[in-house]
């Protein structure tokens, strides 16, 4: 007898791949269901373009400040320039933020504001980690 007529299958279980592929189906389902509203915040409805370290601190500054140069965030945020410039692409990307580009003499100059649409981003962030602040507060005492 070949290998192949010896071995033999010990488990009923479906392999690692069919059973994360019902799970998946599984929770796709589930997640389609009609639910009962929800008074608790969920944490899943962050808006993860704001919710990054960096992108929260442009969002913050600009926020205070009419507007800000490239340099001033740098500074301000103690970032790189490219990874100040990835997550400032980012939030303009999203509308967030807008940035004019200039020159003074012959150096070039960003200067970036919050748009309405980021104002109100941010307090749609902020209204929601106020949410759930109250409810870890409520929950521990």
């Amino acid at each position: 007898m070949g290998k192949a007529a010896s071995r033999r299958v010990t488990s009923h279980e479906p392999p690692a791949s069919a059973r994360e592929s019902k799970a998946r189906a599984a929770a796709r389902q589930a997640s389609q269901e009609p639910r009962a509203p929800s008074r608790e915040p969920q944490v899943a409805n962050f808006d993860r373009i704001i919710h990054e370290r960096l992108r929260l601190g442009i969002i913050s500054a600009l926020a205070v400040n009419d507007r800000l140069t490239f340099n001033d965030l740098k500074r301000l945020l103690a970032t790189t320039d490219g990874n100040l410039s990835v997550h400032a692409r980012k939030l303009e990307e999203a509308g967030y933020v807008s940035c004019v580009k200039s020159f003074e003499g012959r150096t070039p100059r960003s200067e970036f504001t919050l748009t309405a649409a980021g104002r109100a981003a941010l307090n749609r962030y902020l209204d929601h980690m106020e949410a759930l602040i109250r409810v870890a507060r409520a929950l521990t005492t």
